[in-house]
């Protein structure tokens, strides 16, 4: 297989366990008797053109990278796609600067809202004052024509936009397809219908944060809507 998928977490924006939570799956998971989960994210390889990419710069983005190097040690980091600027989702971007890594211009694809937050906003305005990412601003509906055999397109959804709009990915192989969506605020508010979207394509990830209203008592879903 020269392309691929890899999911590198499906957890919300603060893993799992989250902190601060007492719930009894979180405290199994401090315990160690269930499985740690990192907040979502994805890497794309091309192993023949020995290329990596993710899909989000998550708070676990140490352990991801470290993970994707491990399975892909032909295929080094070319660059990382943000959905939006919520904390689970590009906060990972801090790993970049001086203080650890001191990336030489990583590409960073991302809307063109997204990058406007990047550039307004320390500390990630530093990461591209010195060169650290170099911002590229995608176009819903364009491909992001990554090797002749990986193609990343972004589709807008929506979703709480407090810094940023919100992206979704069509990622297109040489042989299969997939949607990724890890963050919409429902599928009715969505001017394209998500049955005709899954059925264009061979695997749909998609938001799946709440399993019930009644999930977080004490919270009003309706300002953390997924």
């Amino acid at each position: 297989m020269t392309v691929e998928a890899v999911l590198l977490g499906s957890a919300q924006d603060g893993g799992f366990p989250q902190a601060g939570c007492a719930c009894a799956a979180c405290r199994a998971a401090w315990a160690g008797t269930l499985a740690a989960e990192a907040p979502t994210a994805l890497a794309l390889i091309d192993h023949e053109a020995g290329a990596s990419w993710l899909i989000d710069a998550t708070p676990a983005f140490p352990t991801q990278l470290n993970y994707l190097k491990r399975a892909a040690p032909d295929a080094p980091l070319r660059g990382i796609f943000l959905t939006h600027a919520h904390i689970g989702h590009y906060t990972g971007l801090i790993h970049l600067g001086r203080e650890v890594m001191n990336s030489d211009r990583l590409p960073v694809y991302a809307t063109e809202r997204t990058c406007g937050f990047l550039t307004a906003n320390a500390p990630w305005s530093q990461l591209v004052a010195f060169g650290n990412i170099a911002l590229h601003a995608v176009k819903p509906g364009t491909p992001v024509d990554l090797t002749p055999a990986l193609h990343v397109t972004p589709i807008m959804v929506p979703h709480r936009a407090e810094f940023s709009d919100t992206a979704a990915y069509v990622v297109e192989g040489p042989a299969r397809a997939f949607f990724y969506c890890p963050d919409i605020d429902g599928w009715a508010q969505w001017d394209e219908d998500i049955a005709t979207v899954v059925a264009s394509v061979d695997v749909a990830l998609l938001d799946g944060t709440f399993y019930s209203a009644a999930e977080l008592p004490g919270r009003n879903l309706a300002e953390i809507p997924h």
